[in-house]
């Protein structure tokens, strides 16, 4: 993949902007860094049939609540 040089902003009558434009600008490609698969965890399993449970993370307590309206809130 090469670089192409980005096309300048559009110039304004009576507007200096294109001395300012990014006409020398190239684009240069991003790597990406590959990422493992993401766990899928229902929460039917996580709660086990309790509105509450709790989670111990790096010597943390937190708390994960299902609401009446069954919404999901995590709190420390």
């Amino acid at each position: 993949m090469g670089t192409e040089p980005l096309q300048p902003h559009a110039s304004v009558p009576g507007d200096d902007r294109e001395s300012l434009a990014m006409r020398d600008v190239v684009r240069v490609p991003v790597r990406s860094v590959p990422r493992s698969p993401v766990v899928c965890i229902s929460s039917e399993s996580l709660l086990a049939g309790a509105n509450e449970v709790q989670i111990e993370h790096r010597g943390a307590l937190y708390r994960l609540k299902q609401t009446s309206l069954g919404k999901l809130i995590l709190t420390k």
